[in-house]
Parts: C-alpha cells; sequence; structure tokens
C-alpha cells in the first residue's frame, strides 16, 4: 500500500478521534455535576440538622428553615450532654454495641466454621433455619420476645437488648461469613491437620486470622445497626439508667414544650459516631462484602 494513502486515511481518522473524545469529556462533566448535585441532596439534611441544633424555639418557628441562626447557641450541646443525660445515654450505647458486637463475631465464626469446615447430619438444615430467620420481621416477635424475658425477669435488663441485638444480627453475619469461608483455601487447614493441630487451634490460630477483613465488615454493619436501634429498647427497657442516646431524644419532648435546639444536638451527637466510622472505613465494607462474596 503507498505510504501517502495510509497518511491520508489517517488524517481522516483524526476528527473523528477528536470528535469521540470530546463526547466523553463532556460526558464525564455531566455525570461529575450529577453526582455534585446527589452528594449535596444527600449531606444537606445532616447540614440542616446542625443548624437546628444551634437555634433557639423562637428561631425554628419564626425563621424560615433554610436560614442560618442568628447567634449560635452551642450552650444547647452542653444541655444536652447534662441536662438531659445523654452522658449515661451514650455510654449504654456503647458497651451495649461493643458487647453484641463481639458475641455475634463469635457465635457467627462458630457456625459458619461448624457448617463449612465440619460434616455432620444436621449442618443444611441448621444452616437453613438462620438463613430463614433472615427472613422474620423484627416486630413481629416483639410480644413473644417481650413475654420471654418477662418469664425470666431480663425486662428492663441490658441482658434483654445484648440477646436480642446478637440474635437478629446473627443471620446477616452467617451470610456474609458463608461466602468467605468457601472460598478460603482448605489446603492450609489440611496441613495443619497433618503436622497434629486441634480443631480449636485450627480455628483460632488459622482460620480467625485469615477472617479478619471480612469480620471487621461484618463488625462494622453490625455495630451500625446496633447504635442505630430503637424498638427493642423502647420495648424492653423503661428505666432511664438503661436507655440508649435513641431513646434519650424523648426527654426533650415535654407535655407543653419540646426543646428542639436540645434535640438537634442529641442527634448530631449521636450520629457523629456512625458518620466518623462510615467515612474511615467505608472502603472497608466494600472490600469485605466482594471478598465475601466470591466464591473458589
Amino acid at each position: 500500500m503507498n505510504p501517502n494513502e495510509l497518511t491520508t486515511k489517517s488524517t481522516k481518522l483524526t476528527p473523528k478521534t477528536g470528535y469521540t473524545s470530546l463526547l466523553k469529556k463532556i460526558g464525564m462533566v455531566i455525570l461529575y455535576l450529577v453526582l455534585i448535585v446527589v452528594a449535596l441532596v444527600q449531606l444537606y439534611p445532616l447540614i440542616w440538622l446542625f443548624q437546628l441544633s444551634l437555634k433557639t424555639n423562637q428561631e425554628v418557628f419564626g425563621m424560615s428553615p433554610f436560614a442560618l441562626p442568628q447567634d449560635p447557641q452551642w450552650d444547647n450541646y452542653i444541655d444536652a450532654w447534662t441536662t438531659g443525660g445523654i452522658n449515661n445515654y451514650f455510654l449504654n450505647s456503647v458497651w451495649y454495641t461493643i458487647v453484641a458486637v463481639i458475641l455475634t463475631l463469635i457465635l457467627g465464626s462458630f457456625v459458619t466454621f461448624a457448617v463449612t469446615r465440619m460434616e455432620w447430619k444436621l449442618k443444611g438444615f441448621v444452616l437453613a433455619l438462620f438463613m430463614a430467620a433472615y427472613m422474620i420481621p423484627l416486630h413481629s416477635t416483639l410480644i413473644p420476645l417481650f413475654n420471654i424475658f418477662n418469664k425470666v425477669n431480663l425486662i428492663d435488663n441490658p441482658l434483654s437488648i445484648i440477646i436480642s441485638y446478637t440474635t437478629f444480627n446473627l443471620p446477616i453475619t452467617i451470610m456474609i461469613l458463608l461466602g468467605f469461608y468457601q472460598s478460603l483455601p482448605r489446603e492450609i487447614e489440611e496441613a495443619a491437620v497433618m503436622d497434629g493441630c486441634s480443631v480449636h487451634r485450627i480455628f483460632f490460630q488459622i482460620t480467625i486470622p485469615m477472617t479478619a477483613p471480612v469480620l471487621s465488615t461484618t463488625a462494622i454493619i453490625n455495630m451500625i445497626y446496633n447504635w442505630n436501634e430503637f424498638v427493642f429498647v423502647n420495648t424492653f427497657i423503661s428505666s432511664e439508667k438503661w436507655k440508649t442516646i435513641t431513646v434519650g431524644v424523648n426527654n426533650f419532648v415535654g407535655q407543653y414544650l419540646t426543646d428542639w435546639g436540645a434535640i438537634g444536638a442529641t442527634l448530631v451527637i449521636s450520629i457523629l459516631p456512625i458518620l466518623l466510622v462510615y467515612l474511615f472505613l467505608s472502603d472497608r465494607i466494600i472490600e469485605g462484602l466482594a471478598a465475601g462474596s466470591v466464591k473458589g
């Protein structure tokens, strides 16, 4: 072929290539603009809530919802933390969440290891029971659970909350762990058996370290659920001593007066830990879920 013809063809393709590149750039600009708008829509409720926490009742009802507070009331946070007893509710939420997450991870790991690494007759049936439990609506269990806890004197007891959190988080925890366990190579465990390792040593010294990424993911998911949970605490706990921060908001709702600024401050305090966890560990959540969805 003549070199001149090649040059002519290449020059003819250049405008088309440039037009395609321009379209791609325009498409990326439009995509980023849409994402920015979506991000602003998602962030605005948080910004509005923060503004609410700095307003007085007069500003809440006498000004536009979009207006900035004229004199920021930082005392609303102090009132919420001290007068409203949010410090006690906050600590209750922390230790309920930590204890329930640890129990859920331990029990979920036990069940998943037994189902995927041991041979016994009813393992398929047991796994089906856990998966079926995931489909049971939470609210349909409140009356039976209340009756059970009432008979064993666990009403208004922190154990009722920890047991409920652990029980309802086990199915989703096992579901996430199951895919990851099935993708783990059995050769490492078989070599450990050949070296004389017991089942307990294999589980605690080999399997658990290998499943650390997906365990961290399930821990974060469980923590978010436990921290935001309202129904169980509101149903099983009656004394102020054991309530959590999600229920403590009701302290600022009176019969004749509601302190909206303090309510906003309480909500900001309650969502701040979850927001920080999600901002710093969102990549870990995605990685763990992706790892748990891949089977070898």
